[in-house]
């Protein structure tokens, strides 16, 4: 049985710069880094369909999980995913078994050292992959989260208002810094994404010498990659990916939040703000806007614009999910009687 491949794993928040970086460290030879199909995020929910996990029902979580990553809306090209070949090199019936190996074929179809999950909301499992064995690199990559909060609020993906977003956020946030306390620099790499975005060589060479591998070159031509040019074809929210890096691309809520949901943000996440090294822009006067008659109207508010913008998303965006989409109905809704 061969050895495990070294395995790289994002986590944050979403709309944090997470895929401009993916693509960068896709151009390494050393490193196969595809676009997420979020396998952990996706199925771990869905496990106990499989229960119990006997050797005919991880065959058929490995079936499910393969189809699944087939369908992502931008594909895995070249990747070869055998689903047998899958089944025979597991070495116990496990989610995280099924997830290594398929990210690990990813990696051996290109000769690569090592592999990179980009599924931010990975970070909520780190835990259980390192006391399964999977002994990961972590790449905390951050941003201020009210750019963050105003990037979903136009994004075919998330909330849409900053009550939850910040909720959401300063959530994440705190749980990938109690992660760089536990494991430390050695496994955790920080990256500040208004650095990356500022000073893109110096930071990915920080980065490289973090991973033990040589800094190249062609890192900082993902906008003419083949991988850039599939995921901006492959939704809206991502057609940033086939222009160099936007180094003005930050502080933008200063501008297109009010001032009221910035301070809503800060009441609700300044602390992580700081922590971070964020400064605030409100004095928090305001309390009101955090009451509980307030949230009532910011969760309502949000629940209906998150219905109203899936109304109004890009056809394309809408449809490349799909797939996807009907491969969980199914399971959903028919496994028992697969």
């Amino acid at each position: 049985m061969s050895a495990f491949l070294s395995g790289i794993q994002f986590i944050g928040t979403q709309r944090s710069g997470s895929n401009l970086l993916r693509v960068m460290l896709e151009q390494h030879p050393e490193i196969a880094a595809p676009h997420p199909p979020h396998l952990l995020h996706n199925f771990i929910p869905l496990l106990p369909l499989y229960e119990p996990m006997d050797q005919q029902r991880y065959a058929l979580l490995v079936g499910d999980v393969v189809d699944y990553t087939r369908a992502n809306p931008v594909p895995w090209e070249g990747v070869a995913l055998d689903k047998n070949a899958i089944i025979v090199q597991s070495r116990s019936y496990h989610i995280f078994e099924a997830f290594r190996l398929i990210y690990e074929a990813a990696a051996r179809s290109k000769g690569a050292r090592y592999w990179c999950s980009k599924s931010m909301q990975n970070l909520f499992y780190a835990r259980e992959m390192e006391q399964y064995g999977l002994h990961l690199k972590y790449i905390f990559l951050y941003r201020d989260g009210r750019d963050v909060a105003l990037s979903f609020k136009k994004a075919i993906v998330g909330d849409k208002h900053v009550y939850p977003l910040a909720l959401q956020w300063k959530k994440e946030q705190d749980i990938c810094l109690d992660l760089y306390r536990q494991y430390g620099e050695e496994k955790v790499f920080l990256l500040n994404y208004e650095q990356l975005v500022a000073a893109p060589e110096a930071s990915v060479q920080r980065l490289c010498t973090f991973l033990g591998i040589a800094y190249s070159d062609e890192m900082m031509k993902f906008y003419e990659s083949g991988s850039s040019k599939a995921t901006a074809a492959a939704g809206e929210m991502w057609k940033n990916l086939e222009k160099p890096v936007m180094k003005n691309n930050t502080q933008k809520f200063l501008k297109e939040l009010t001032p009221e949901e910035i301070e809503i943000f800060e009441w609700v996440a300044g602390d992580t703000l700081q922590s971070l090294g964020y400064p605030l822009y409100s004095r928090l006067q305001h309390p009101e806007l955090v009451s509980e008659k307030a949230i009532v109207a910011y969760l309502l508010f949000n629940k209906t614009a998150k219905e109203k913008f899936m109304t109004t998303a890009p056809g394309n965006d809408v449809e490349k999910r799909q797939g996807q989409l009907k491969i969980l109905q199914s399971i959903k809704s028919g496994i028992v009687l697969r």
